[in-house]
């Protein structure tokens, strides 16, 4: 169901709702988020995590009117699953300035070199960062968004138990991970009935 005005609480009734609302996605979302390495998180989108998002902007901005509502909605919208793909906001950590600075100088590209791969299926590698590029000649974003488009093969085969990697195969960062099995049930929610 798509994300609508309509649908959005105000912001007087998300101001009562807000702290509990919080408590809920906070959950969600570690169900939703795959730690790849020490300093690589993938947080995998949904209208959950998305509409959270949008009501918290709103709170944030103060918009209430209904264009401006309608800009944030046209603005985080395009992050949520479309029934054949995972989305995932891909977070890289260093909580130091400095090493931050030095290694998002060595990840330049890391964002087309993360993937998912299913036992027997070719590895699905990230469309990454299509609202706007995100790096530059010297250093890549701390925050890529990510797409990820499965064949009906790949569903059927995840939805059949097999285990599910994301990995990264930069050559400054090379990972793989099995996705654990509430995640993956989680994230198997996206894909549309087929």
């Amino acid at each position: 169901m798509p994300l609508t005005r309509d649908s959005l609480l105000t912001l007087e009734a998300y101001a009562k709702a807000r702290k509990q609302m919080k408590a809920e996605i906070i959950r969600h979302r570690q169900l939703r988020s795959v730690q790849l390495g020490e300093h690589m998180t993938l947080q995998f989108e949904d209208e959950h995590t998305i509409r959270y998002q949008i009501q918290e902007m709103l709170r944030i901005e103060k918009i209430f009117e209904e264009q401006g509502i309608q800009n944030e909605i046209d603005t985080y919208s395009p992050l949520i699953p479309d029934g054949r793909n995972w989305k995932a906001t891909l977070l890289l950590e260093f909580p130091d300035v400095e090493q931050r600075r030095r290694e998002l100088t060595r990840l330049i590209g890391v964002e087309d070199k993360v993937y998912i791969e299913v036992p027997g299926h070719p590895r699905i590698y990230a469309i990454a960062d299509e609202d706007l590029p995100r790096e530059n000649s010297e250093k890549t974003s701390a925050v890529h968004f990510l797409r990820f488009e499965f064949s009906p093969s790949v569903i059927a085969a995840m939805r059949a138990g097999a285990d599910t990697v994301v990995g990264c195969e930069h050559p400054h960062y090379d990972m793989r991970h099995v996705i654990p099995p509430a995640t993956r049930q989680a994230l198997l929610a996206d894909f549309a009935a087929i």
